[in-house]
């Protein structure tokens, strides 16, 4: 057990956003309860039908979707899903998106007088309609207005989940603490394309997708790590964790939490294992408490 941002998390291993759905549709597969946390699929102001199929494409390492942040919408999750995961012990955190700050605004707006939420985890990869479509993530202008926007109205702790389509990830990890982000999380997914050589075409239906999984692990640590030396609020580390060594490296680069994505699609109860996973190799890795693995590495 420790405790972060003011929350008691049982072990640092959370189910990541967009993979673990509204973490009620798992509780005949995983006991809840055992897991860290969980992030729930993004949230809009309004129901989104998401993209056209196909969605998802298995690379070789990992995986490419654009589900198009397909959800019920802030109302209808507070209303039918978020009271069913209130019998659980298990902090839940809300991710929120939107298309202009005002969506962002209005999504904690609903949340706010909602029971059952720990946190608010910020999409900040989704496109800046008002401002060309260039993502909230990639400029920093856009982000740190965003982020004090959001910090100004929220009632529970915020955390600004990072985009790594960016060519320094210190600038953004930065331009959150400094407008009152209480932690970042990261790497959201990286910006990709697979192509049917046969057809001529792209393998998911809106061309180009977002790639999770093993593949991107290396280049993730690297930016945790990059991120966690610059600034002093949390980091929870994303990307291609699969089993609990790849917790403890997230861990030993800066990170505090760990959130596992991609893993539960091949295997729902894959945070709670790797939570395991990672408590029974404490003393290989020369520790009594995940904790005094943060941020350890030598360099």
């Amino acid at each position: 057990m420790q405790t972060v941002l003011g929350i008691r998390f049982r072990n640092p291993v959370l189910a990541a956003s967009g993979t673990f759905g509204y973490g009620i549709e798992f509780e005949k597969l995983v006991d809840l309860n055992q897991l860290g946390g969980i992030v729930v699929k993004g949230l809009s102001r309004e129901p989104i039908d998401g993209n056209a199929a196909p969605r998802l494409w298995e690379a070789r390492a990992g995986m490419i979707n654009s589900v198009g942040l397909q959800n019920i919408g802030a109302r209808a999750f507070v209303k039918d899903k978020l009271p069913l995961l209130r019998k659980y012990s298990t902090p839940i955190i809300a991710n929120v998106f939107g298309y202009a700050a005002e969506d962002y605004l209005e999504v904690v707006r609903i949340l706010n007088d909602a029971e059952g939420l720990s946190a608010y985890e910020l999409n900040v990869s989704c496109p800046n309609t008002k401002h060309g479509g260039l993502a909230f993530g990639v400029d920093e202008a856009a982000l740190s207005e965003l982020v004090a926007q959001v910090k100004a109205l929220a009632t529970r702790p915020v955390i600004v989940k990072l985009s790594p389509n960016v060519a320094a990830i210190e600038p953004f990890a930065l331009a959150s603490e400094r407008n009152g982000a209480d932690a970042i999380s990261l790497v959201n997914t990286f910006i990709s394309l697979a192509i049917d050589a046969r057809t001529r075409k792209p393998r998911i239906g809106a061309g180009y997708g977002g790639l999770s999984g093993p593949a991107i692990k290396p280049i993730a640590l690297r930016m945790v790590h990059q991120a966690a030396r610059a600034v002093k609020i949390p980091v929870i580390g994303i990307g291609g964790v699969a089993c609990g060594e790849d917790a403890a490296e997230y861990l030993l680069a800066g990170a505090t939490l760990v959130e596992v994505g991609t893993a539960t699609f091949w295997d729902p109860s894959a945070p709670v294992r790797i939570a395991r996973e990672l408590e029974v190799r404490l003393p290989e890795f020369g520790v009594k408490h995940a904790s005094e693995l943060t941020g350890k590495l030598e360099l």
